[in-house]
């Protein structure tokens, strides 16, 4: 009887050892601050994930650049170290530029409008981009339309960005806005920003509201400034290498979840964007409207830029969005 016993010990144990080892354990980076519409719609999908594949895949959650800044993120996942990223879109266009044209300046009218567009045919042309170098857009979340904020001066025309050292992601894009509207941009780490503004390393940025609140930028900034220059999305990205290995039912699964999580990031978002200027205000942020119309006009030659590069999605983009 005791022998029986212990074989079914045995074999119970080896039960669970095998379920254990069965499980995959995948890591997802970001770089957003916990509270962030990104950080909640990451735990969300983690959440998901889990329960899409019945345990068979877990995803660990490294918010706040944990696993690596969002540059970092994606050489990971080419090299597939790294399972998954909910990436700012700079960092992605520098691997895959046609994401730059997401950012083309002045482009949408809000966020609804902005993920019609992406929700289309131009995400499913980012998808094939994506895949060519080495990874797989799961999903496109949202990560606002950026506005500008300062130390110096309100910015209500171009003229009011002269001189301004002004901090942008490491993409393309953005540095041609600023520099068409007379800014002074460099690129820097999202993760380093809050120090580089409370030194004077640089005089001001450019964020959606929602990650100037969840980062605290506002208390090292005086001027809020509403261009909506921009809009950009956070790709949500699969090493491609990892995502091979795994089955085609766990695939869709994490596709599923990657897009349902995307609901909840977008509707955080959309909350955000109107709450936080009275928050913001309220924490003795001077904040301004602005007239879009001379800062259009400015921008107006990064439009032939980017479409003397990538004249089909340029013409394909502009048109989704009714341009």
């Amino acid at each position: 009887m005791m022998k029986k016993t212990l074989i079914a010990l045995v074999a119970t144990l080896a039960m669970g050892a095998s379920t254990s080892w069965a499980q995959q354990v995948l890591r997802m980076a970001h770089g957003a601050a916990p509270g962030n519409p990104r950080s909640e719609a990451a735990l969300k999908f983690a959440e998901l994930v889990e329960t899409k594949t019945a345990g068979r895949v877990k995803v660990e959650v490294g918010g706040s650049a944990q696993f690596g800044d969002d540059v970092e993120s994606i050489t990971n996942m080419r090299l597939g170290t790294l399972a998954f990223s909910a990436n700012s879109q700079g960092a992605t266009a520098g691997v895959v530029p046609e994401f730059n044209l997401i950012g083309l300046p002045f482009l949408f009218r809000d966020l609804n409008h902005a993920y019609r567009v992406v929700d289309g045919p131009v995400g499913a042309k980012l998808d094939e981009a994506a895949n060519g170098k080495g990874l797989v857009l799961l999903a496109l979340w949202d990560n606002g339309i950026r506005h500008t904020s300062n130390n110096k001066r309100p910015i209500t025309t171009p003229d009011d960005l002269q001189g301004i050292k002004l901090r942008t992601p490491p993409d393309t894009m953005t540095l041609d806005i600023f520099r068409a509207l007379g800014a002074n941009p460099g690129p820097l780490a999202f993760s380093e920003l809050y120090i580089a503004l409370q030194q004077g390393v640089f005089d001001g940025q450019e964020n959606p509201l929602m990650n100037v609140y969840a980062s605290k930028l506002h208390e090292v900034q005086k001027y809020i400034s509403l261009t909506g220059h921009k809009y950009e999305t956070t790709p949500v990205l699969a090493s491609r290498m990892i995502w091979a290995g795994l089955s085609k039912a766990d695939q869709q699964a994490i596709k599923e979840a990657a897009v349902e999580a995307g609901k909840l990031n977008r509707e955080l978002s959309l909350a955000a964007d109107t709450e936080l200027r009275e928050k913001l205000a309220a924490a003795g942020v001077q904040i301004n409207e602005v007239d879009q119309a001379p800062f259009v006009a400015k921008t107006q030659p990064v439009y032939d830029k980017w479409a003397a590069q990538f004249p089909d999605l340029v013409k394909l983009i502009v048109s989704e969005a009714g341009k």
